[in-house]
């Protein structure tokens, strides 16, 4: 299978390394600078849970609905949404107009913190249970301390990058859970990622997934689950929806799983359209997820097109 457009692996791991470290440095950009909308906002609070599975405390940021603090009876929809490779929870709110963007729309976002541990328990540093963590600890959290409505219907996760693919592993994988995931420039091969690579890369890879061939990259490897999907399990994943840049240097891992999801006749919608691995096409992606969302909390996603 072609992963990428004249690239080899450890080039385009060499391109996200380097752009991770860019984008921490940059803070939010001039351009996506948005009146009313910073972290600091009424409507936009850090908290932190104190993980179990973790071993300390792990950071997150909720974007609350105006409508929230009018009527302490009403209860809201909500979405989980994931950061990158080298990013960190407060990425959303601090280099997208994220919080200005859902100001229209009833539903809590919750940003959780990632690491960068590909969303995945590694099999090398006990405390990094990120899917476990998020799973088990972060949505029972949320669903608790916050006027959420607690079921499926009503709860959707996305995010770019690495947290594209987390995204669409949590769908694919607990499908009990989720209506709706998104990815945005996803890094959809990224069980595929090997030692092979250079300096932190191979660390953040390899300490999460161990070795080609190991258990955890099988059981995380999204085409894989995916290809050995039963007709029942099929009917009950959630609505996916996938967008990437046609410059980005992922370009093709995700016209490939898009390939897959259509052979397979799962439910998703597709977009491609010029734009870059960078914030710019994520903070005007996110504005589309929104608008979808909305419509798969009002139930009119699975049952007609888009």
């Amino acid at each position: 299978m072609k992963i990428t457009r004249g690239l080899s692996w450890p080039l385009v791991l060499a391109i996200l390394v380097l752009y991770g470290y860019v984008v921490s440095a940059m803070g939010q950009d001039p351009v996506l600078k948005k009146a009313g909308v910073q972290a600091n906002e009424e409507n936009v609070v850090t908290l932190g849970l104190e993980s179990k599975l973790a071993g300390r405390e792990m950071p997150y940021r909720v974007i609350l609905p105006p409508r929230y603090k009018l009527n302490p009876r009403e209860r809201f929809p909500v979405i989980y949404l994931l950061h990158g490779l080298y990013g960190h929870y407060d990425n959303w709110t601090d280099k997208t107009g994220i919080a200005g963007y859902s100001a229209s729309y009833k539903f809590i976002i919750v940003t959780p913190e990632g690491g960068d541990g590909w969303y995945t328990d590694s099999v090398s540093t006990p405390n990094d249970k990120y899917e476990s963590y998020i799973v088990k600890e972060l949505i029972p959290e949320i669903d608790k301390r916050f006027r959420t409505i607690p079921d499926r219907g009503h709860r959707a996760i996305a995010g770019l990058s690495m947290g594209g693919y987390g995204a669409l592993k949590f769908g694919l994988k607990y499908p009990e859970l989720f209506t709706l995931v998104g990815s945005f420039s996803g890094a959809v091969a990224g069980t595929q990622y090997t030692e092979k690579s250079s300096g932190a890369i191979a660390k953040s890879i390899d300490s999460v997934y161990g070795p080609l061939g190991s258990d955890t990259r099988k059981d995380n490897d999204i085409f894989r689950i995916v290809r050995e999907l039963g007709p029942e399990k099929q009917k009950g994943l959630p609505f996916i929806y996938l967008d990437c840049g046609t410059e980005d240097f992922l370009f093709q891992s995700n016209r490939d799983f898009l390939f897959l999801l259509t052979e397979k006749k799962i439910q998703h919608q597709y977009r491609e359209l010029p734009g870059v691995h960078d914030w710019r096409y994520w903070d005007q992606q996110v504005q589309e997820f929104l608008r979808v969302a909305d419509r798969s909390f009002n139930g009119d996603l699975h049952s007609k097109k888009l």
